[in-house]
């Protein structure tokens, strides 16, 4: 695979680490600022709604401009609100600032899933896309947890820092892997890429990744109670299993992207499957601490298997113009981290037991095997490819004459 690809992947660890720490940095930043674990908190929505307003916009705003350009400024927006959390005087300003940092991740990976591809032979895009998110996926393993250790012995203001420098790192390595020819302008323009999001195919791979990863986010977002409360285990020891969860999403990740060059649609059946088994366990395996540890990596190869062929799925559905669909893919992901978690927190205040999160996230994920289901057979009515073989074809089948008639 291209070394380009290291670039992008730099660039996804740098994003990965930034979103996640601040899970681990609530308490420090909480006694510094004076204000509460739940304000505190407010700083993780500000993120995830910078990503949600930010990928749409800065996709749209983008269209006519060389896409490397465009990942390097993304790369410098990054840098800048992370720079600007660290100097962040205050609570309202460190918000702001948290918000500014989320504005291009959605974009950064959006645009950067279609310069991935563009880097691949056909029959290896989906395993392309999956090397650039497995920045992502490593941030969980070793990036959040020194992020984290740095925050505790250095201070908050230390770990945006050394994120900062992570976007520096990345601008480099696009600049000098990424060539031009590889990602230059857009030839749709606004138009195009606007036109794409009128598409049902389109509208329904975005649907199944907000209800697909819903699923998940409804049982991660409560997984420390589970592990404490339920398999017993000490606070100290839920960082290192966080860890496991990441290598566990590293494994879906690549598996599911060779999986998805192959079959797409049957990788993506494959992993709501595996996702609705998986919680379905939730409450049995978390009775004892070998089986839980089991269970949180289980749930990160579950649920990462689907991420590669949901990408190149609404990519392919929105070809006339796929930065802005792949762009909203990532906001999807990031609504379906709100939604999910508020599903799970509905099922735990209502009595039903610590686990309970886990069972609602089941529930969510047969849901998303009906919007799959549905997004199949729409494709099927409009003969959409669906393998790789077809879709290799498909590009290369030239177009019939027109008959003259005179």
């Amino acid at each position: 695979m291209p070394l380009a690809l290291l670039a992008l992947a730099v660039g996804a660890f740098g994003l990965g680490t930034t979103e996640f720490v601040m899970m681990g940095l609530l308490p420090d930043v909480a006694d510094d600022l004076h204000i509460s674990i739940p304000a505190a908190g407010h700083l993780v929505s500000a993120y995830a709604l910078g990503v949600v307003i930010g990928a749409p916009l800065l996709a749209a705003l983008t269209a006519r401009l060389p896409r490397r350009a465009v990942l390097i400024s993304l790369m410098a927006l990054f840098v800048a609100g992370n720079a600007l959390s660290a100097l962040a005087p205050g609570y309202d300003s460190l918000l702001a600032a948290r918000f500014l940092s989320g504005l291009p991740h959605g974009a950064f990976f959006g645009v950067g899933a279609v310069v991935a591809t563009n880097l691949a032979a056909p029959e290896r895009k989906a395993r392309s896309v999956s090397l650039m998110f497995m920045g992502l996926t490593v941030a969980n393993i070793a990036g959040v947890p020194v992020a984290t250790l740095m925050g505790q012995h250095l201070g908050w203001r230390a770990t945006f820092l050394g994120v900062s420098l992570i976007g520096v790192a990345a601008m480099a390595a696009v600049f000098l892997l990424i060539h031009p020819t590889h990602a230059p302008a857009p030839t749709s323009g606004l138009r195009g890429e606007l036109s794409a999001l009128r598409s049902l195919p389109v509208w329904l791979a975005l649907a199944t990744t907000v209800v697909g990863f819903g699923a998940l986010f409804s049982a991660y977002s409560y997984i420390t109670p589970m592990l404490t409360d339920a398999a017993g285990y000490a606070d100290s020891n839920v960082t290192l299993l966080l860890a496991l969860f990441g290598v566990g999403a590293t494994i879906g990740n690549l598996v599911g992207g060779r999986l998805a060059d192959h079959a797409m649609r049957g990788t993506l059946f494959g992993g709501l499957v595996s996702m609705v088994a998986v919680l379905l366990l939730f409450p049995v395996l978390m009775r004892t601490e070998w089986s839980a540890a089991l269970a949180v990596v289980l749930l990160g190869i579950a649920a990462f298997i689907t991420g590669s062929p949901l990408q190149l799925m609404v990519m392919e559905r929105a070809s006339a113009g796929p930065s802005l669909a792949s762009s909203a893919n990532q906001a999807a992901f990031n609504l379906a981290n709100a939604g999910g978690a508020w599903i799970g927190g509905v099922a735990l205040a209502a009595g039903f037991g610590v686990t309970s999160p886990a069972l609602a996230g089941a529930a969510l994920a047969v849901l998303g095997l009906g919007v799959a289901s549905v997004a199949y057979a729409v494709d099927r009515r409009r003969a959409v490819p669906t393998t790789v073989h077809e879709r290799v074809v498909a590009l290369h089948v030239p177009e019939p004459a027109e008959t003259v008639h005179s």
